[in-house]
């Protein structure tokens, strides 16, 4: 189709700001993680005018969910794009192997031991399972220990050091 010259086409949407300011949008659980440290954004698409911002939640209930929809809504549409949608996408689940490197080195600097492990390994399923070797993240002992399977929200358990004696969350792996 060709469109006179006089009518204003809509410019292709700059995805690359649309990544840059995907990483200013917090997690609301873990203020210091963006939603890119946490590796939930899938994927960013522009198709006729609309930017699609693609996100599988770190649990396909989690409470944040609405909050973290509205913050990406918030950063696209302060680039100037108003035609923007969130597509969610529950599969594959979300796994702590899609957390960034920073994502991970942030989260110990806040108190938070990152996942200790890349892999789930379920083999323990049925019989008494060994618990992650979890750093302490005030300290660095390894000399930690599991005090509650939740911590502060569900996807953390709670684990105290056994040499600060300090009680701290650590991000379970999934």
């Amino acid at each position: 189709m060709v469109v006179p010259p006089d009518v204003e086409q809509p410019a292709a949407a700059p995805l690359a700001a649309v990544w840059t300011a995907l990483a200013s949008v917090c997690d609301p659980e873990i203020p210091v993680l963006s939603v890119l440290d946490l590796g939930i954004v899938r994927s960013v698409e522009e198709c006729a005018g609309t930017v699609t911002v693609t996100i599988t939640p770190t649990y396909s209930g989690c409470p944040a969910v609405k909050v973290i929809e509205a913050g990406i809504l918030a950063a696209v549409e302060a680039l100037g794009i108003t035609g923007c949608r969130i597509q969610t996408r529950l599969a594959p689940a979300w796994t702590t192997e899609w957390m960034s490197a920073a994502g991970r080195a942030k989260l110990n600097a806040y108190g938070i031991a990152p996942p200790a492990q890349q892999v789930i390994d379920i083999s323990g399923l049925g019989r008494r399972a060994v618990p992650p070797d979890v750093t302490c993240p005030r300290c660095g002992s390894r000399h930690t220990q599991v005090i509650s399977q939740f911590g502060s929200t569900a996807c953390k358990a709670l684990y105290r050091c056994q040499d600060c004696r300090e009680p701290f969350d650590y991000f379970k792996c999934h």
